[in-house]
């Protein structure tokens, strides 16, 4: 009697995955040399673009003086700003997904989830190196100290980076062929600064906004991200519960959008 066969038969969910993961990994680094190319300083501008706007928006709170027991403000900033332009980059971009990309979807293997996918962890990536770079400094300085809570804050990260690609999901399936949408992924974004509370605390806010603010689970995540990062900051005002749901459900109707978008992909 012979054996069965061992290798990518003998586990399926294993090699498909492994092929994915390099085809994501092709359409990533196909995405970051079209995007920045080798002119000028190169790929390093996936650090820089995040690393300059974060340093700017620190300057200008570095004046200020942090109450007894309260946050740093310059180290609240470096935390909140540089997080948030993840979102703002996955979500702004997300926008022309298809566009720019229809010829990689001759490829049969390549698919319009990978490319999605690929542009987001580009974005992430290139976040996570400027907040690195300008925590590391902030703390040099003394306006921060080590995180608090180090796992917590990457559980933090990674829900506003699951969150912000939920709904870039959705916009890439909702924009394909909808201008009006299109027109509105910018002014959305910029309509969350105020309300994602990535510049302030949520316990800074009275009642009842406090409570109507919390329907957003972008503040939840936030607060988390602080939890993480300060050792003051509580999880008084995160329900793991909710922002989970909003997550799944959020990227739940991504994938629903992006099936639907390539049944209208025609390739010529």
């Amino acid at each position: 009697m012979s054996s069965s066969p061992v290798g990518p038969t003998t586990f399926p969910w294993h090699h498909a995955l492994s092929v994915q993961g390099r085809v994501v990994g092709a359409v990533l680094m196909r995405e970051l040399h079209t995007r920045y190319g080798r002119e000028n300083i190169g790929y390093l501008w996936l650090i820089a673009e995040p690393l300059m706007l974060g340093s700017i928006i620190a300057l200008l709170h570095s004046g200020q003086t942090a109450h007894e027991g309260s946050i740093n403000p310059v180290a609240l900033t470096v935390v909140g700003y540089t997080i948030f332009i993840m979102f703002r980059g996955i979500v702004n971009r997300a926008e022309g997904t298809l566009h720019g990309n229809l010829p990689l979807l001759y490829h049969r293997m390549v698919t319009v989830l990978d490319i999605a996918l690929a542009r987001a962890l580009l974005e992430a990536a290139g976040t996570f190196l400027a907040f690195t770079i300008l925590y590391s400094l902030i703390m040099a300085i003394g306006f921060a100290d080590l995180p608090a809570r180090p796992l917590m804050l990457m559980a933090g990260i990674a829900y506003i980076f699951f969150f912000s690609f939920g709904i870039s999901t959705i916009i890439v399936g909702g924009t394909h062929d909808n201008r009006l949408l299109e027109r509105l992924v910018h002014p959305f974004s910029y309509f969350m600064i105020p309300l994602s509370a990535a510049f302030y605390q949520v316990s800074w806010i009275p009642e009842p906004y406090r409570h109507y603010l919390l329907y957003n689970p972008f503040p939840q995540m936030f607060e988390l991200v602080r939890y993480g990062a300060f050792d003051t900051a509580t999880l008084e005002y995160v329900d793991f519960t909710y922002i989970t749901g909003w997550t799944l459900i959020l990227n739940f109707l991504g994938l629903l959008a992006l099936r639907a978008v390539r049944s209208r992909v025609h390739l010529s």
